[in-house]
């Protein structure tokens, strides 16, 4: 009824965390693979459309192609010679219905709403939260945080890979490390501006 397509008496529960585009376009790897590639309309309909969808999942979406999906896959569940090739198209279909707002988010705004599609997210430290605890720094496996003791932490955008350890490792009290989509990365601000003073007890202030 849903059109997942998953398997008999398959069922998968999905959160706000889950990028629809990137579930239909995961299926359609899959089919892909299975397809016989003996009619056209499944072999080159579905290949295209993963084609399409892996550009839209990496940024890389303009305008037309949901309309081309849409065209493809209503080709294939016509004229596919069989039941795969009639089916592969419903993880999109349904995903389509449902979640439009997530593609056109995809395609024209550049933005994934689940945060999860790795070309079309960053990671910011917020210089007001940060601590410079040095967790985030000390757990980054490409060394992508600047920063030290004292000093508010900033993700260096080159050297990132967006693999979201900072974002999971930086301490609940903080929240420091934002995940963004859709938007530009706020600048770092000046290396003279990220030290940290940190507050004097009350004996040592009195003994000044």
């Amino acid at each position: 009824k849903v059109g997942s397509m998953m398997g008999s008496g398959g069922m998968i529960v999905m959160d706000d965390e889950t990028c629809m585009v990137d579930v239909a376009r995961y299926f359609l790897e899959f089919l892909t693979d299975e397809s016989c590639g003996k009619c056209v309309p499944c072999r080159e309909g579905i290949r295209q459309m993963l084609k399409t969808l892996t550009n839209i999942t990496k940024g890389k979406g303009k305008e037309g192609d949901i309309e081309l999906l849409e065209e493809l896959a209503e080709t294939a569940v016509e004229a596919a010679l069989c039941a795969l090739g009639k089916s592969a198209p419903n993880p999109f279909l349904s995903t389509l219905k449902y979640f439009r707002d997530e593609y056109e988010a995809h395609v024209y705004e550049k933005r994934c709403p689940a945060m999860t599609c790795k070309e079309l997210i960053a990671f910011h430290i917020d210089p007001a939260l940060c601590q410079a605890c040095m967790v985030c720094a000390r757990k980054c496996p490409t060394g992508a945080i600047i920063g030290g003791k004292n000093m508010i932490h900033v993700v260096d955008q080159e050297k990132c890979t967006k693999c979201g350890t900072c974002f999971e490792v930086c301490p609940p009290r903080f929240r420091a490390v934002k995940k963004i989509s859709g938007e530009p990365v706020p600048p770092p601000i000046p290396e003279e501006q990220r030290v940290i003073v940190r507050g004097k007890g009350k004996g040592a202030a009195e003994n000044e």
